[in-house]
């Protein structure tokens, strides 16, 4: 595979502002009331600076195309599937309403690996959230570039086993499951049209999934909303997630939550124990 050395380094910067409309329906799709302070919640930074390629600028997968100028802020890696797979942030201040914000990005690195699935690329990408020109939000982002499944692959991740899911292990369980509506929903604030969270045929035949895929900052968010519950509006000061396996639309989804003095463990599971993500935060 080609050499991404030269991207390392690189840097883009987006604008964009804090809308109020934006934050309502950002509260409206999570089943929540608005802060009532005037700010917006935690994670609604990545409602913002989204990428705005042309209709007929998107791949097939519902991706924009890889930009294959060498210009380029992401190398043009060629491996088909790509997906979140981490993030670990901090929360300096909260956003507020009407705020005018600039992201200033940088490539940290670009690491090709070989997995059991076949090769794969890492690219970690650090996002300084700025408003009014004070540091909000700093976020490490982790995206991964996969090969394309084999056709005769089993569907990911496999059926329901026989486990379940141990609620004693925590002290707050929260369990749902993401329906198609709160898909769209979410994808359309984030402008997100990756084919796998809203068409089936593409998910499960083109991509090998079970079925539509939770948007792994979704499930993100989600964890987010409940520390919320538990703790209050902008209680954490970090916060970082890892996705381990795919959710799938319909299914249960087990939100967990413990604390041990300042530090919060969080996770996503399925009905029979499968994790789906692991996080963690601190006050």
């Amino acid at each position: 595979m080609d050499d991404w050395s030269a991207w390392t380094g690189r840097t883009e910067t987006h604008s964009d502002r804090v809308d109020p409309g934006a934050v309502a329906r950002w509260c409206a799709t999570l089943d929540r009331a608005a802060p009532l302070d005037g700010t917006a919640p935690a994670g609604f930074h990545w409602c913002l600076c989204l990428p705005d390629a042309p209709t007929a600028m998107l791949g097939a997968d519902g991706h924009p195309r890889r930009d294959l100028g060498p210009r380029s802020f992401l190398p043009p890696v060629p491996l088909p599937r790509r997906m979140w797979a981490s993030s670990r942030m901090e929360f300096l201040r909260p956003l507020r309403l009407g705020d005018v914000v600039e992201r200033r990005s940088r490539i940290l690195s670009v690491t090709q690996k070989q997995g059991s699935s076949g090769a794969l690329v890492f690219i970690d990408v650090a996002h300084d959230v700025l408003a009014a020109d004070e540091l909000a939000v700093r976020e490490v982002q982790s995206v991964v570039y996969r090969e394309a499944s084999p056709p005769d692959a089993p569907p990911s991740p496999p059926p329901p086993g026989p486990g379940n899911f141990d609620t004693g292990a925590w002290a707050t369980v929260r369990t749902l499951a993401p329906t198609p509506p709160l898909l769209f929903r979410y994808s359309a604030l984030t402008f997100n049209s990756h084919r796998i969270h809203y068409d089936l045929p593409y998910a499960t035949t083109k991509e090998g999934y079970r079925g539509l895929v939770v948007h792994a900052p979704l499930t993100a968010t989600l964890l987010l909303e409940l520390a919320r519950r538990e703790l209050g509006d902008h209680a954490l000061r970090t916060f970082s997630f890892r996705g381990v396996s795919p959710a799938i639309v319909g299914e249960t989804l087990h939100l967990a939550m413990k604390a041990d003095g300042q530090a919060i463990e969080l996770g996503a599971f399925a009905a029979d124990g499968r994790r789906v993500m692991q996080a963690r935060g601190e006050r």
